[in-house]
């Protein structure tokens, strides 16, 4: 059964009708296409009216919203399902919060790396809400390796609320994990494609954020900290997250307008969360893009950009 926000109450009250007027012409012998079209072309017009005009905080809901598809989704949506997932960092553990492997995109081979969330409650524990430990990024930079070793494209899909702040993870060297996958991203030799899917929160997302074309869903944050911990400092109080997230200007189009991001990817009139096919194949479509303006690039002129880009990032006196 599908979720509504609050904002999208009246989608979801044109639905019933036209649930209902269905039912009705299929149970009567009255013609209700005219009825069906008429509200049809409602919704079509109150989607385009609420998805126009999202306030920032209405997009950090969205991209967090329980109906999202999570990078595994993403994997096999754009793979057809050929996709091989490895495991484990060669040092501690499997971190169930990272996942990556190789997978074809039209016969073509690509690394995919991303954090992955669960879909309940037993699997949000499992994958730990979607906060990586070092180990997490530890696997991710081998992996990146591997990729580099076979000379394969690396895509990294960001749907991440931050790494795991947790104490045994400070232990393991969480800080020095993030910071050395951001020194080793900038020196791949590989085309590095970075995709916001939902959260992109502080280094939890930088720690796979580093590549040639950074690109965001439209429907997506990417920012130092979220809203919720931005509001809590500032004012001691979750109370003005909407003000925070209007002040953080962390929404595609503030960050494309920034310059922080390259793109800014469309998803369906209604979201990701309300078409999935139809996004996988629009994600696809634009990592296919996105490499064929990559492969011709020769690697060291690729790293050179990429270090450029990232070192004009901010602002600068």
């Amino acid at each position: 059964m599908a979720t509504y926000l609050d904002f999208e109450e009246p989608l979801k009250e044109l639905e019933e009708q036209i649930l209902q007027t269905k039912e009705i012409g299929e149970t009567s012998e009255i013609d209700m296409t005219d009825k069906i079209v008429e509200l049809q072309q409602k919704l079509k017009e109150k989607t385009k009216e609420i998805f126009t005009g999202l306030t920032p905080w209405q997009k950090v809901q969205l991209s967090r919203h329980p109906d999202r598809p999570y990078t595994l989704a993403y994997i096999n949506g754009i793979t057809d399902g050929q996709f091989q997932e490895l495991h484990g960092d060669r040092s501690v553990r499997d971190d169930k919060a990272m996942v990556g492997g190789f997978g074809l995109i039209d016969g073509e081979t690509v690394m995919f790396i991303g954090q992955q969330k669960g879909v309940n409650t037993k699997m949000r524990q499992y994958r730990n809400f979607g906060m990586p430990n070092p180990e997490g990024y530890r696997k991710a930079l081998r992996l990146m390796r591997l990729a580099e070793k076979f000379n394969k494209p690396i895509v990294t899909l960001i749907d991440t609320p931050g790494a795991f702040p947790g104490l045994e993870a400070e232990e393991r060297g969480q800080g020095e994990a993030i910071a050395r996958n951001i020194y080793e991203m900038m020196r791949l030799k590989v085309p590095v494609i970075c995709i916001v899917i939902g959260e992109g929160a502080s280094g939890g997302a930088l720690g796979i954020g580093v590549g040639d074309k950074v690109v965001m869903l439209d429907n997506t944050w990417y920012s130092v900290i979220s809203p919720e911990s931005c509001s809590s400092i500032l004012w001691r109080s979750w109370d003005y997250k909407e003000v925070a997230a209007e002040a953080l200007k962390l929404t595609s189009t503030d960050m494309k307008k920034l310059g922080i991001v390259d793109d800014v990817i469309k998803e369906p009139a209604s979201g990701a969360h309300r078409n999935h096919e139809k996004t996988f194949k629009i994600v696809k479509a634009s990592i296919k893009k996105y490499l064929e303006e990559l492969k011709p690039i020769a690697p060291e002129k690729r790293i050179n950009n990429r270090i450029e880009a990232f070192s004009k990032r901010g602002v600068w006196k």
